[in-house]
């Protein structure tokens, strides 16, 4: 936050400068953040992208939602394969150019053409999960299970349950803002660190209360010990629309 070279936090997306590839609405998105010091995750990072911070922490993020009418371009969306569960698992980063982004270190979700799509065009990390979404009045529950055993060869597959009561639409704080007012991801694909652009309007952020938290997938990338503890930032969000670019270099600035 202090560095002028890194763009500032924005909820107001700036312009999309490249061809728009996809669009989809995320939808029913619950926000769960631990912070952790940088020098934590920093080996996580692609080459030539850092750590982002705010007042010297940075924050790692389980983020289960609803994918729903994903299509190529700006065009109508994909039949059945356009609409799925996902949870992800993300990093705060910052490139060399001072854009802020994520880095994904996994994403789960229950469509196998989705899983190979995703990591074919743009190297992502996606995994093929059995997933369910149950909504009763302002309570949210979210459950996912990896189709592949974890990191451990033959052991149990890992699992997450999350389950949440939306409270109300809250004035968001200068941490909402830093988490969701984010307008890329960095990615590594064929020996390159990609930026891919995207942008959406201002989230709406509720107050959000954890009933059940009970989670594996932050362990199966490597992250053992977070979700022993309370996480310190929660949130939810009704969603928005979102939109992709081509992704270009990161070490590329953007235009505009």
């Amino acid at each position: 936050m202090d560095d002028p070279a890194v763009e500032p936090v924005s909820p107001d997306a700036p312009a999309m400068t490249r061809t728009v590839v996809m669009s989809q609405l995320w939808r029913d998105l619950t926000f769960l953040h631990w912070a952790v010091d940088p020098a934590e995750v920093a080996h996580r990072m692609p080459p030539g992208v850092r750590p982002d911070t705010l007042h010297g922490r940075t924050y790692v993020g389980l983020i289960p939602f609803r994918m729903v009418d994903a299509g190529l371009g700006r065009g109508p969306a994909v039949p059945w394969l356009g609409t799925f569960l996902e949870t992800n698992v993300r990093l705060y980063s910052v490139d060399a150019t001072g854009r802020r982004g994520i880095v994904f270190l996994s994403l789960d979700t229950d469509r196998a053409a989705v899983v190979l799509g995703a990591r074919a065009s743009f190297g992502v990390p996606y995994r093929w999960a059995r997933m369910r979404y149950h909504r009763d009045g302002d309570v949210h529950t979210y459950d996912a299970r990896l189709r592949r055993p974890g990191p451990r060869r033959g052991g149990p597959r890992p699992t997450s349950h999350v389950v949440v009561r939306a409270g109300a639409v809250r004035q968001p704080t200068e941490l909402d803002h830093f988490l969701s007012a984010r307008w890329g991801l960095h990615t590594r694909w064929w020996g390159r660190t990609l930026y891919v652009p995207n942008r959406h309007e201002a989230w709406p952020v509720h107050d959000a209360e954890v009933l059940a938290l009970d989670d594996e997938l932050m362990a199966s990338v490597g992250l053992p010990d977070l979700t022993a503890r309370p996480p310190d930032h929660v949130g939810f969000s009704p969603g928005v629309r979102t939109e992709f670019g081509l992704p270009g270099d990161a070490r590329t600035p953007r235009r505009g």
